[in-house]
């Protein structure tokens, strides 16, 4: 537990610095992103994400969610619990905790917000995503909600720091292919806008470790 305090602390004040924002995306951007309008518009809506630290087995965990295929844009992806806001949240990080209270079932009270990473437009949806980073003190209990998750992937920060899990294909999406780099987590494939906040967590990791030695397992 001492070591999970320890990243969380320096977690949280390396989060208050600037971020790597598009020197981080660019490193997972589709090469479908290159040709669209990246910039959000009076029709874009704002939604926010939850990236959920805990401790369990002496190492460092947080989860993602499949979400259930259907005939939209992010159907059968990988992501990080979230959604759209709504009229009665207050700012973006209410949203987010809200969105992953109704998907994965976590219970809000135990859950304590560090800070944000950088906000990424997704073209393809319109939707403007406010990351959200969290943590809870012990592994939570999930009960995900089967209209909108499939299954709760747990990882943990050693297995997502390994570079070996990051790859380069070529993915059909609607017909359409399209070729990204991804993360190959436990057999699946993560990548886009969840990919690329996830290249982002890990630039804010390296640099905690390049200042002081940060515990990950």
């Amino acid at each position: 537990m001492t070591d999970f305090l320890v990243f969380i602390k320096n977690l949280q004040q390396r989060l208050q610095a600037p971020l790597p924002n598009e020197e981080a995306h660019k490193r997972m951007a589709a090469s479908s992103r290159l040709k669209l309008r990246n910039t959000p518009n009076e029709r874009t809506r704002e939604s926010a994400v939850l990236l959920l630290f805990y401790p369990d087995d002496q190492e460092i965990y947080l989860p993602l969610i499949l979400r259930p295929a259907y005939d939209g844009v992010h159907g059968g992806q990988m992501a990080f619990p979230g959604g759209r806001r709504e009229r009665e949240d207050e700012h973006l990080m209410r949203t987010a905790m809200r969105e992953a209270q109704e998907e994965i079932g976590i219970r809000l009270t135990d859950v304590k917000i560090i800070g944000e990473l950088s906000k990424l437009y997704i073209p393809a949806s319109n939707f403007h995503v406010q990351p959200v980073v969290a943590y809870t003190l012990r592994k939570p209990d999930f009960y995900p909600d089967p209209r909108e998750v499939d299954s709760v992937i747990e990882v943990s920060l050693s297995y997502l720091t390994n570079p070996a899990i990051i790859g380069r294909k070529v993915i059909s999406v609607r017909g359409t292919e399209v070729e990204a780099p991804f993360f190959d987590i436990h057999g699946h494939t993560v990548w886009g806008a969840t990919a690329m906040m996830i290249a982002e967590l890990l630039l804010v990791i390296e640099d905690l470790q390049q200042q002081v030695k940060i515990p990950i397992e």
